[in-house]
């Protein structure tokens, strides 16, 4: 019987490292040996509070959705892919029409009672591990799952080009969208953030203008940057009332905003006289569709930095740990690696 290391959550705060039996792959899986593992914001919802929205621990659980791994064994053994955390079922009415994100029966790695990646082996569907290229490191494999949350939440924007842009939040995801507007043909893009390290991030990776949401009316400003009006397109990438009220405050009159971020309550509240004032479209955006071609096009061109967001890295053994950094946010993204 193989074994493995596996870093399961037992209760809010509380990763524990343990020996199992490890997985083997079933009918239409592969054996992926995991190099590298992001921790996201839900992530960190399920470790503060044991929970998300309306899912909650009710055993120990492996985290993990943004990883990275190796093919174990079988004809495609040796090959470095992504793994796409999502396993729709493929057949419902919404996966037929083509919004496998929204699929109700999806299987998602980390969420619920599907462990994630946070373990040396999982065997995974074959149609969700995505070949890169070898110049790829195992963390810059991992984060195009957080690039292909920005990459989707952009197509629900449909900035245009030479159009105006505002990204409300400089985390991971925050600062792919920042490079993708840019991408996309914005002519002006904003970035809003409390911390100043992800304001000079946001900086270096494209924004025209960065600011406080401490400092000032930020809508006000975000208006007399944009000739009095607002932008195009708002996405809020935080997950908090006062970063969805920004980017409400920042969108011009007929503008767009898009809600990307993941709230500690499961409630969202914004500012409605002024939405509806302004007729504003509010899309929400859940997780991604199919992507991840895209997202590793854009990497392996060099249209995107991902290797520069990546600040922290730990072994599977400090997992805890890992935690606690990723929920200080004392750097931008927090990276475990089960083989170090």
């Amino acid at each position: 019987m193989a074994m493995m290391t596996a870093a399961r959550l037992h209760g809010a705060g509380d990763v524990r490292l343990g020996t199992e039996e490890a997985p083997v792959a079933g009918p239409g899986e592969e054996l992926v040996r995991v190099t590298a593992v992001g921790l996201c914001g839900s992530d960190l919802h399920w470790f503060g509070q044991g929970g998300i929205g309306d899912a909650q621990l009710d055993r120990p659980l492996v985290l993990g959705h943004e990883f990275a791994g190796v093919i174990a064994e079988g004809p495609r053994a040796g090959t470095p892919v992504a793994v796409d955390p999502a396993r729709p079922c493929g057949s419902c009415e919404d996966c037929l029409d083509g919004n496998r994100n929204l699929c109700p029966q999806v299987v998602f790695a980390g969420h619920g009672t599907n462990d994630g990646g946070l373990r040396e082996l999982v065997a995974w569907r074959s149609d969700a591990l995505h070949p890169v290229p070898e110049s790829f490191s195992a963390a810059d494999t991992a984060m195009l799952e957080p690039l292909g949350v920005a990459l989707h939440a952009l197509d629900l924007g449909h900035p245009r080009l030479g159009g105006t842009v505002a990204v409300v939040g400089a985390g991971p995801i925050g600062l792919c969208a920042v490079q993708l507007a840019r991408r996309a043909g914005a002519v002006r893009v904003v970035a809003v953030e409390p911390l100043a390290h992800r304001r000079e991030a946001a900086a270096r990776l494209g924004a025209d203008l960065v600011l406080d949401p401490g400092a000032g009316d930020v809508g006000a400003q975000v208006r007399e940057a944009t000739e009095g009006r607002g932008v195009d397109v708002a996405f809020e990438v935080a997950g908090n009332d006062s970063a969805v009220a920004i980017a409400v405050q920042s969108a011009r009159p007929g503008g767009r905003v898009v809600l990307a971020g993941i709230p500690d309550e499961d409630t969202t509240e914004f500012p409605a006289s002024v939405a509806r004032r302004k007729g504003l479209t509010i899309k929400l955006s859940r997780r991604m569709k199919e992507v991840y071609p895209r997202a590793t096009r854009l990497v392996a061109a060099g249209m995107v930095d991902v290797t520069s967001l990546v600040t922290h890295r730990f072994p599977l053994a400090q997992a805890g740990a890992a935690f606690e950094v990723a929920q200080r946010r004392d750097g931008l993204k927090v990276v475990v690696h089960p083989g170090a």
